[in-house]
């Protein structure tokens, strides 16, 4: 028995810049992420160090566009903005997501929440701020997360930081597959798929590798294989 593992490439994540938002948090309540590629589309940005133009702060507190090869967006975010966005909550979902936002310098709660749907209840339960969550998200990101928020009165700014684009080679490799059964490893995976006609036998509880195996020894089984 073979398990085609579909996963799309780090290196191909791409996607609008959100250091512009992220340099005010003054204007938000929060952050909410549920993925570590809109964790690592963030980190791409910090760590760009433009050598032409770059945010830096200026004496007075105020954000501007200066003219240096010194300051990077990521140095005036462990400078400054790091601990006023530490003041506030970070949401995420899983394990996963929550170290790498631990990499770049911020704390988390939320992360033994398995899926979005989960996590926007949590949020429910604690979240009182009038102001809005900033959420980084993916092109294919499932709405339920923001309209749950918003239907108890909690605002949420979506910014889609990254784009999901399939394999070139994606529809030649799936042919001999089309007739196997799919797990997927969240709900947006498992509604993508189901959207593409292809059938799902199992999601995976909790975004992880060992719930995935899970999930595949179940499908398997089910299969008598």
């Amino acid at each position: 028995m073979k398990v085609l593992l579909l996963k799309d490439p780090k290196e191909d994540d791409c996607g609008q810049d959100p250091y512009i938002r992220l340099s005010h948090p003054e204007g938000y309540g929060g952050l909410i992420f549920t993925s570590p590629r809109a964790v690592e589309a963030v980190e791409l940005c910090l760590e760009k160090d433009n050598k032409t133009e770059a945010l830096g702060s200026s004496p007075n507190g105020c954000f501007g566009i200066c003219n240096s090869h010194q300051i990077s967006c990521f140095t005036v975010w462990r400078k400054s903005l790091q601990e006023k966005w530490n003041a506030k909550s970070v949401y995420v979902v899983g394990n996963a997501t929550a170290s790498l936002v631990n990499k770049i310098g911020l704390h988390t709660e939320g992360e033994n929440c398995g899926n979005a749907e989960k996590l926007a209840e949590y949020i429910c339960s604690r979240e009182s701020s009038a102001l809005p969550l900033l959420f980084p998200c993916g092109t294919l990101k499932r709405e339920i997360l923001p309209k749950m928020l918003k239907d108890k009165g909690i605002p949420v700014e979506s910014l889609t930081v990254y784009q999901t684009i399939p394999h070139p080679g994606i529809q030649g490799n799936l042919n001999s597959y089309y007739s196997q059964q799919f797990v997927a490893i969240g709900p947006t995976t498992a509604h993508a798929l189901a959207a593409q006609g292809l059938p799902v036998s199992c999601t995976a509880e909790s975004p992880t590798p060992q719930a995935l195996a899970a999930g595949i020894r179940t499908a398997l089984q089910s299969h008598g294989c």
